[in-house]
């Protein structure tokens, strides 16, 4: 265990984090404050050349990102020793909210690497470590064995995760979940936990997830995501009764969507999923993932039982339309701020424009997030308001908006021409500063 211990302990670096983060509103907006914080969390390295992964929330908001390096190979008892670490800088390549992972680089070189492993190939009872930095604490060891390689956390998340019972807390996340031979089964993520400390509940995205996101956020910086258009559920006894289903347990198909992929294969509602590329499920979150994760143009193999009858069926992926992230991705604290109003805005392009339906105009700057302290706390500016123009100048870019309030003095009159649920309005006030 110790020697374990000392050849995947390099690979898992601290990462430092200083930007803004959202903070309680006492007006009751949800999602509306943002102040600046620090933060610590973990990270993988997974290639020689500098990259990392992390967790998605561990970077969120961040304007400045450090990493922790260790030395390579150093005895156990100088692994802290000052001498043996480095913190240099990192940047963003990319981020996935959805997964909750995100890739950071650092311009080092020749640098200690875990191998991902086939985390298809995880079972329960398999003895891991977690490897991080709970509570700031670097290069922190925790033993104990998975809990379940196949958990769903709740029906609207797509992901399927790691159960595990060694010790997961607050600075774990983006760290290493490792098995006996050295292998990365997979990344800690998060804890469930009444007290808030850990509880023997610790979660981690599987490696397959991983070196998948990893992959195309290298490449594209972005992750595409597969759908078929069905929504499956897991087979519930007093459903298998009141649906006159062949089997109490497994996986049904619940809805179709008409003229989607799954259609169009001749999938139907009820149809009991046995088989999906071969392997068997035990749950509908392993159906969700393993769509979620294959690319458009990839060709499925699904074994339904339909009645009495086995049927093979072999829809294609299509990329499914993720508005919502799509967003996500545009915000960036320092890029999107407007410090005269206090406020994080977007501008809207026929992307953009094409996530928002019903827009009067197809320009203008959507507000995404005020910040602690700002004008926008003591002016009716909320966030998903659309500024379309100040004091009759139509603005359509950030920058336009911004030397417009540059030139103005602490006391001039400002309106902004808003467009809230879909309606306009004139929002007046005199600047502070």
């Amino acid at each position: 265990m110790r020697s374990l211990s000392q050849q995947v302990a390099p690979a898992v670096v601290q990462v430092l984090v200083s930007g803004y983060g959202l903070i309680d509103s006492e007006s009751g907006h949800q999602v509306s404050l943002l102040g600046r914080e620090k933060s610590i969390g973990s990270g993988v390295i997974v290639d020689p050349d500098g990259y990392i992964v992390t967790n998605a929330h561990v970077i969120k908001g961040a304007v400045t990102i450090r990493v922790v390096v260790a030395q390579a190979s150093v005895p156990d008892e100088a692994s802290d020793d000052p001498n043996n670490l480095r913190t240099v800088d990192a940047k963003i390549i990319g981020i996935d909210q959805e997964s909750d992972l995100a890739l950071l680089k650092i311009d080092e070189k020749g640098l200690p690497t875990l191998q991902f492993m086939n985390s298809d190939r995880l079972r329960q009872g398999d003895l891991v470590l977690a490897v991080g930095a709970p509570m700031g604490l670097r290069n922190s060891v925790s033993f104990g064995v998975v809990s379940s390689p196949n958990r769903s956390v709740g029906d609207d998340n797509p992901m399927v995760y790691i159960q595990t019972d060694a010790s997961i807390n607050p600075g774990n996340s983006g760290g290493a979940l490792v098995t006996m031979n050295g292998l990365l089964a997979g990344l800690n993520a998060f804890i469930v936990s009444q007290s808030g400390g850990n509880e023997g509940l610790g979660f981690a995205i599987p490696a397959n997830a991983v070196r998948d996101v990893y992959s195309q956020l290298r490449k594209n910086g972005h992750v595409s995501r597969g759908e078929i258009g069905i929504y499956a559920q897991d087979i519930t006894f007093v459903m298998a009764k009141g649906l006159s289903l062949a089997r109490e347990r497994g996986v049904v198909v619940s809805d179709v969507v008409p003229d989607g992929p799954a259609d169009r294969a001749g999938l139907k509602r009820r149809d009991i999923i046995l088989t999906l590329d071969g392997q068997k499920l035990s749950s509908a979150g392993q159906v969700r993932s393993h769509i979620y994760r294959r690319a458009a143009g990839d060709k499925l193999e699904l074994r339904v039982l339909r009645g009495q009858d086995e049927l093979m069926v072999g829809p294609v992926v299509r990329e499914r339309q993720d508005k919502a992230s799509l967003l996500e991705r545009l915000i960036h604290p320092e890029k999107n701020l407007v410090a005269r109003l206090g406020i994080l805005c977007v501008e809207i392009d026929k992307e953009v424009a094409g996530m928002i339906p019903g827009l009067r105009r197809d320009y203008g700057l959507i507000v995404a997030a005020k910040t602690a302290g700002g004008q926008s706390q003591s002016i009716d500016l909320q966030p998903g308001d659309i500024i379309d123009a100040v004091n009759n100048s139509p603005v359509a870019l950030l920058d336009t908006l911004r030397s417009t309030l540059s030139e103005m003095k602490p006391g001039d009159p400002v309106v902004l021409q808003i467009e809230r649920d879909g309606r306009f309005q004139y929002l007046a006030f005199e600047l502070d500063r």
